[in-house]
């Protein structure tokens, strides 16, 4: 018995000692995420103060957009612009708002690590990709406007 486990404490401090002499892996900051890592969070939309929260969960992507107005009748006003739909598969995160004062917003692009070091830093992860911005006029015509976009995280202690 006292043969046992001696073999067994050999073994744990064998494995003890193995554990240690790994050498972690740079990770680059063009790197995607794991699929098992959280995207959920804040991150940066069009101007200063305005925001895209994203959450991720089983059921789903949803989240919304919080902007100021511009248009004649909602200028300077903060709205708030739920997702109608979004998705994640892989790195590829698509969303589209709910119309707000005959605005919305598509995105369409990928999720990746940016420049921060850790969740608390500012730009951990970057959303880059094209965004369209979908306006209606009095007419109910419907114009369009496509830009590229990159999207920060906020520090993930400020959420």
């Amino acid at each position: 018995m006292k043969k046992i486990y001696s073999c067994i404490v050999v073994v744990l401090a064998m494995a003890t000692l193995a554990c240690g002499q790994r050498k972690p892996v740079p990770s680059s900051p063009a790197q995607q995420p794991q699929a098992t890592e959280d995207i959920s969070g804040m991150y940066t939309f069009l101007r200063d103060g305005e925001f895209v929260q994203v959450s991720v969960d089983a059921a789903g992507v949803t989240g919304f957009v919080s902007r100021y107005g511009d248009s004649d009748t909602d200028k300077g006003t903060f709205l708030d612009q739920f997702f109608d739909k979004g998705s994640l598969n892989g790195n590829k995160l698509t969303w589209i708002t709910k119309p707000v004062h005959d605005t919305w917003f598509e995105f369409a692009g990928t999720v990746a690590r940016g420049p921060g070091k850790t969740p608390n830093d500012e730009a951990y992860r970057v959303l880059q990709g094209k965004l369209t911005i979908y306006k209606k006029d009095a007419s109910g015509k419907t114009t369009s406007t496509t830009r590229d976009v990159e999207f920060k995280s906020f520090p993930a202690d400020v959420e």
